[in-house]
Order: C-alpha cells, then structure tokens, then sequence
C-alpha cells in the first residue's frame, strides 16, 4: 500500500504545484500592471506637469513684458503716439495664446481646468484695458492713461498673476500625486517579486521531494532473507 500513499502525496503536490503556478501567474500580471502604471506616471509628470510647468513660466514673463512696455510708453515722451508699443503688446497677446493653447492639449485636472480658464478671462480682459489705455493716449489724455494703468491696470494684472501661480500651485501638487503613485507601484512591485523568487524555491523544493519519492517507488523491495537458507 506504500505505493498508493505515496501517488496520493504526489497528487496532493500536483495540485499544490498548479496553485503556485497560478499565483506567479497572477503575480506576473499584477507586476506588469504596476510596471505599465509606473511608465504612465513618469510619462505624465514630463508631458502634463514638467512641460506645463514650463508654459507657465514663458506665460508670466509675456505677461510682465506686456506690462513693462506699456509703462516705458505712458511714461515716455512720445506716449502719444501709441503705433508701436500696440504692435508689441499685440505680439505679447499671440505669443501667449499660443501658449495657452499648447497647455490646453496636456491633461487637466479639474482645478487646472478652472485656474486655466480664469486666466483667460483675466488676461482678455486686461488686454481689453490695454486697448483701452493706449486710446487715451492717442487721443492726447496719457494722464487718464497712466492712473487707469496705476490703478485699475495693477488690479487686473495681479488677478492674472495670481491665476498663474495658482496653477503653479495645482501642477506641484498633482506631480507630488504621480510620485506617491510611482513610489507604491514600485513597492507592490517590491513585493510581488520578492513572493515570486519565494514560490520558485517551493515548486524547486517541490520537484525534488516528487524526485525523491519517484526513486523510492522505483526502488526493489528486498526478498524475505529467509529465502536465501535451506531447510536440511
């Protein structure tokens, strides 16, 4: 009956085996699901957080520069002849509707969506005043001019600004996201490997007690020594 003992253990082995090898398989899935959110994270922090991030950076200082002209032509003593800083600002205005553009196409989450779009308005607006600015300037009142730009101008260009860093604020906080989001698909990735080398040794330690066994089954049992003498 040892033979039958020893079939049934290797039976109960088998479909022991072929819940390990069902676990290294889910496992293996699981893994190359983390690997692939892994890769989708570092993609999504060059292309929507490093490259937007960046769009800021060349929005604002548009922005300044549309500023900055403005104030050296109110503050200058041809201020009334406004052909050239309107050419300037309207360069300032395409530049950064390019931009703008270029940020729409990566992914937004839904505060981005909002500050992006607040922006937008604000930034249309102060154009609007620029426009605004620079007729009165044509018109011969550059007094009128330069408080609407001092007052009213400095509002609006601050809402701008703030829309701006609000969205600097969102981008750090979403890329801190992808990085706690890497940091634990990497663990779990961590883990499943370490589970996968471990299991690989039970199926190895599986293979040679099945070995072992096979051997034992194979293996003359010894005749009755009494055989080997003669009754006289």
């Amino acid at each position: 009956m040892k033979w039958t003992f020893l079939i049934q253990r290797k039976l109960r082995a088998m479909c022991l085996l072929a819940g390990i090898m069902l676990v290294i398989i889910l496992g293996t899935m699981l893994s190359q699901h983390n690997v692939e959110g892994i890769g989708h994270s570092s993609a999504s922090i060059y292309n929507d957080r490093l490259i937007p991030a960046t769009t800021i950076i060349y929005i604002t200082e548009n922005l300044y520069s549309k500023r900055l002209a403005l104030e050296n032509h109110l503050f200058s003593n041809g201020a009334a002849v406004s052909a050239k800083v309107e050419k300037q600002l309207k360069s300032y205005d395409k530049s950064i509707d390019s931009l703008l553009h270029l940020f729409e196409k990566t992914y937004l989450v839904e505060e981005e969506a909002k500050s992006l779009s607040a922006f937008r308005d604000q930034n249309n607006r102060y154009a609007m005043l620029e426009a605004r600015i620079l007729s009165l300037c044509a018109a011969g009142d550059v007094e009128e001019g330069k408080r609407i730009f001092a007052q009213h101008g400095a509002l609006k260009f601050r809402e701008a600004v703030t829309s701006l860093n609000e969205l600097t604020d969102i981008q750090s906080n979403v890329g801190k996201d992808l990085m706690k989001e890497s940091k634990s698909n990497m663990a779990s990735f961590g883990v499943i490997t370490s589970l996968q080398i471990g299991l690989a040794l039970v199926i190895g330690l599986m293979i040679l007690a099945l070995f072992y066994d096979s051997k034992i089954i194979e293996k003359p049992a010894l005749k009755d020594k009494s055989q080997y003498f003669n009754l006289n």
